[in-house]
């Protein structure tokens, strides 16, 4: 006797990245829910609550390295697929939509406003009016400076050691060892050799300014 396949819930089929409708699972409403009340508690602490700002991303996030920054106000779906590496930080505003994973690195920077997003939905406004939606998951590299009022769209992955401009829209993966701008946003050039040794002089000039 054949055995029927279980009917998969609209919550794993969002995070596979196929359509779902989110209103038709009890649990996505109550993993937005929690998302809603750990941000607002986080969005609500001052300087003097940094400890309970870290706990309360560790709480919310599906993982974190050990040492990070978030500048509140932050926002996000559900927080529980969202995994940053070590120090990773970013400034004021920062939304991130994560229906499906979103995988940031090691030594990354947002600038204020950077905005990452998974969800998607239908170009048919037939079938995109029976609210079926989908995602599909974003992955940063390390070493990335992402400028302010960026927005990273679904499907993407930017590469190691790369700064992307303020303003950009990032519609295309980025490779490794680049910076690139613009909407939609594309590669203007390698980082090299030259900006490291430029970069280094300026470090040193300023130490040996502190050092007197």
């Amino acid at each position: 006797m054949k055995r029927s396949r279980k009917r998969m819930t609209d919550k794993e089929l969002m995070l596979k990245g196929e359509l779902y409708i989110h209103s038709n699972d009890p649990q996505l409403a109550k993993d937005c829910a929690r998302s809603r009340r750990i941000t607002r508690l986080f969005n609500a602490t001052t300087e003097a609550d940094l400890d309970t700002r870290e706990e309360l991303i560790r709480e919310l996030f599906g993982g974190t390295g050990e040492h990070f920054y978030i500048e509140p106000p932050f926002r996000c779906d559900y927080g529980s697929n969202i995994y940053i590496g070590e120090n990773f930080y970013t400034n004021f505003d920062c939304i991130i939509l994560d229906v499906c994973e979103v995988h940031i690195g090691d030594n990354v920077m947002f600038g204020p406003r950077v905005c990452v997003y998974t969800a998607g939905h239908p170009i048919d406004p037939g079938v995109r009016t029976e609210a079926l939606e989908f995602g599909k998951p974003v992955t940063i590299g390390n070493n990335v400076w992402v400028g302010g009022n960026v927005v990273i769209n679904p499907g993407l992955t930017i590469g190691d050691n790369v700064v992307i401009g303020s303003g950009s829209v990032v519609t295309r993966d980025i490779p490794d060892g680049v910076v690139a701008a613009g909407n939609p946003c594309r590669v203007l050039r390698k980082v090299t050799e030259e900006d490291r040794k430029y970069w280094e002089a300026e470090r040193e000039k300023y130490y040996q300014t502190m050092n007197g």
